[in-house]
């Protein structure tokens, strides 16, 4: 159902960021500039505000700034597909996006003493770099990774919701939506692992019969 509602809202998204795209391309810009850009957004929203706990503009900025995950997709479709190295930028900003995201509540969680809930985000930040090193490992050994319950975007939606309730004054909830978090994303782990096993063993099978 999450993911039916993803593409659904992606679908809805899309039609509100071409006309954007179309403006941007025309000006001379670059997906790749578009991905660059949204990546720095995110740095200073997470490390500039979230870190010193201003949660709420921290969260706002952030989301702006992951907005630019649609826009670039959107620019490179319309300027003949994605390349290899505009997918390779991508996917690598994601990174750098996530772990500023996590790095930050995990510091701030740290410095005003809820030290479960650093530990929670650490658990966090971990499991969500493992979540994408086990799907990109996986494609490149030529199998498939799409699986899962906690991948990026309800990982990004998760603690967005519990920087919002924490930035409303109600502490508890970031710190128990990093640790509801942390247990997604570990079984998450799990159950890309186990796929892609799946896939190995029937590959290892076909090729013994």
């Amino acid at each position: 159902m999450a993911k039916i509602f993803r593409v659904s809202a992606r679908a809805g998204m899309t039609r509100v960021v071409e006309p954007v795209a179309r403006r941007l391309l025309r000006m001379g810009v670059s997906p790749n500039a578009v991905t660059v850009t949204g990546t720095i957004g995110v740095l200073v929203g997470a490390l500039g505000f979230g870190a010193r706990g201003h949660l709420i503009t921290g969260l706002v900025i952030v989301t702006l700034s992951a907005l630019t995950d649609l826009l670039d997709g959107t620019m490179a479709r319309m300027s003949g597909g994605s390349t290899p190295f505009g997918a390779f930028l991508d996917s690598s900003m994601d990174r750098v996006a996530d772990a500023a995201i996590f790095g930050a509540v995990t510091y701030w969680l740290a410095v005003t003493g809820h030290h479960w809930g650093a530990i929670a985000g650490m658990i966090c930040l971990t499991a969500g770099q493992i979540v994408s090193y086990v799907k990109a490992r996986a494609e490149g050994l030529g199998m498939t990774c799409n699986v899962g319950i906690a991948e990026r975007p309800e990982r990004l939606i998760t603690v967005g919701v519990g920087g919002l309730l924490s930035g409303l004054h109600l502490d508890w909830g970031l710190p128990a939506a990093l640790w509801v978090l942390a247990a997604l994303s570990v079984v998450t782990v799990a159950q890309r692992i186990l796929h892609v096993y799946r896939q190995a063993q029937a590959t290892t099978q076909g090729a013994d019969a």
